[in-house]
């Protein structure tokens, strides 16, 4: 591999940021292209693609053969509240590669014997993103209740342009919790972001199937990244 190719890969994963090195099988030349990083072609779609889902492999394009080396950062789910919703949530967020973990500063809710084996922060959210900030890797699900606890997740996630940003509760409660983040400095645009109700609308009726809802919700939001943007441009 180039020196400077290795370099420039191991600066974006130490950023958590995605890169791809691209090689020339055919002459054994390589280049790290960055996420948004514009290449024409069939070889751009082939990386575009790439990017989503992650995998690496060998694609033909323009007559030639190359290898694409994908790095994604590994996701984070941050769950916002330590209840009954984060408790069937977290095990299923483990089994689809999510590593979760939960911040809440209500030490009753946030206890290691209802939360075994989970990342777990009894503290404020703005204590806590201080040290471990949100990044666009990042999902963030807010079921507090307590927009005390909830808003300033919500607002660090939008800003930090976390791929996920989701928050529990009806429309109503989500169009007080809209008129509190426009005051915290919140534009319509990052607004239209949140996810509310939370969860794909598959009828949940419990803790357990709304952990379902969310966490489906996340995944084809990971695997969607970039899709939404193209689109409003497209139809612009």
């Amino acid at each position: 591999m180039d020196p400077f190719a290795l370099k420039t890969l191991n600066a974006e994963r130490r950023a958590r940021r995605a890169a791809i090195l691209v090689t020339d099988i055919g002459d054994g030349r390589d280049r790290v292209v960055k996420e948004g990083d514009a290449v024409a072609g069939d070889l751009g779609i082939a990386i575009v693609k790439a990017f989503r889902t992650g995998l690496s492999g060998a694609v033909d394009a323009e007559g030639r053969q190359f290898f694409l080396n994908v790095h994604l950062p590994q996701p984070r789910l941050v769950v916002i509240g330590a209840v009954h919703i984060s408790q069937a949530l977290a095990p299923m967020a483990k089994i689809a590669g999510f590593p979760l973990e939960i911040i809440d500063p209500r030490t009753a809710f946030a206890s290691d014997d209802r939360f075994p084996d989970v990342t777990l922060h009894a503290e404020w959210p703005e204590d806590v993103l201080k040290h471990c900030p949100l990044d666009r890797y990042a999902a963030l699900a807010a079921v507090t209740h307590d927009p005390k606890i909830d808003d300033f997740a919500l607002k660090a996630a939008l800003d930090a342009e976390c791929f996920y940003v989701g928050a529990l509760g009806s429309r109503k409660t989500h169009a007080k919790r809209v008129e509190r983040l426009l005051g915290m400095g919140a534009t319509p645009d990052q607004i239209e972001r949140i996810n509310a109700p939370i969860g794909l609308d598959i009828g949940a009726a419990n803790p357990a199937e709304i952990a379902v809802a969310v966490l489906a919700q996340v995944i084809a939001a990971f695997r969607s990244r970039g899709l939404g943007a193209k689109a409003k441009s497209e139809a612009a």
